[in-house]
């Protein structure tokens, strides 16, 4: 452990898998149940996520607890988790993510403040910030996450293979792309 601005940080940056929105457009596209609850062969979309955070190895934590907007739960997380070295904000609907994108962002961190996975020209997850962000992090609020602190930070693009850090789920179609991804690829289920 290091100590910093008054922090005792931890030697590894923690990924904060968000798990608290409401998950409306999946249910208003016909959805049947919250879309973290959404199976993807015989796990939840939930699930998938996690086990790729379990199998990077680094520090996580699930914030579940109930908040109006993303960047409100991002605050919580940040919060709770203050003594990181770093924050990579992991959406929990993003079941095809690699352990190897977790962990490329996390070791991109060590010379960056922030890193953005780029997968062929979109902006993917998880988006890492190192402990310069903390406060800032820890002040937001709204429907915006963390956007303004990306675009007001020294930000790099990572260049990633993983179609996993673009794949979310907001809508049944959605789920219905995961699935086609998931089955074609048999690397994917393996892994997960």
């Amino acid at each position: 452990m290091r100590r910093t601005a008054g922090f005792v940080l931890n030697s590894l940056p923690i990924v904060i898998v968000l798990a608290s929105g409401r998950g409306a457009r999946f249910l208003a596209s016909g959805g049947t149940t919250h879309k973290l609850q959404a199976a993807l062969g015989n796990k939840t979309v939930l699930k998938h996520t996690l086990d790729a955070v379990l199998q990077s190895g680094l520090p996580w934590h699930l914030e579940q607890a109930d908040h109006p907007h993303m960047g409100d739960s991002i605050s919580a997380a940040v919060t709770s988790t203050a003594d990181q070295a770093g924050w990579l904000i992991l959406p929990g609907d993003l079941p095809l993510i690699q352990a190897e994108t977790i962990l490329a962002v996390a070791g991109a961190l060590r010379e960056h403040e922030v890193v953005v996975p780029m997968y062929f020209g979109q902006r993917g997850h998880p988006v890492g910030f190192n402990t310069s962000c903390r406060q800032a992090l820890m002040n937001l609020q709204g429907a915006d996450g963390a956007r303004l602190i990306i675009a007001a930070r020294q930000s790099v693009e990572l260049p990633v293979t993983d179609v996993g850090s673009v794949t979310d789920i907001d809508t049944v179609t959605d789920l219905q792309r995961a699935e086609r991804i998931f089955y074609s690829r048999p690397k994917l289920q393996m892994a997960n």
